[in-house]
């Protein structure tokens, strides 16, 4: 399985995604986001992303910046593991302005299915919740299938 067959994967189920971070414990926290790949904004090399404010998440890939991002439709399953790196106003990305961070956003959403009729106040949305983007450097994809 490679990044195109992980993307043709999500976009069977909505784009959603299980990511799973590392807590300090060692333990795994686990939650569903929707999710897609797309070209990183400072290499241009695709990487799995999302956008998230939960604090939780984002403690834990602060961190420990790993994560596991897994797509399923039906029994199928494809899984994108690897470094992780933040773009967000508490996390500034060497290489992405400040005022781009919007658009990347957006790019985010739109790979994950979205779409808005509204962009103003998606963006508007996304800076009062100070929404950050995670982009997951694909160490290892994998899947079930044979």
């Amino acid at each position: 399985m490679d990044l195109r067959d992980v993307e043709n994967l999500a976009a069977r189920d909505h784009h959603l995604a299980v990511v799973a971070t590392t807590r300090a414990d060692g333990t795994i926290q686990a939650s569903v986001v929707n999710a897609g790949i797309l070209a990183h904004p400072v290499s241009g090399r695709e990487v799995a992303a999302f956008v998230t404010y939960g604090r939780t998440k984002l403690a834990n890939l602060r961190a420990r910046p790993k994560a596991t991002v897994v797509w399923r439709a039906g029994w199928e399953w494809g899984a994108v593991e690897g470094r992780c790196e933040i773009a967000g106003p508490d996390d500034p990305l060497a290489g992405v302005d400040p005022a781009a961070l919007p658009e990347l956003i957006r790019s985010i959403f739109r790979a994950a299915g979205g779409e808005h009729d509204d962009w103003d106040t998606f963006d508007r949305v996304m800076a009062e919740e100070r929404r950050a983007a995670v982009l997951v450097e694909p160490e290892r994809v994998y899947s079930n299938r044979p």
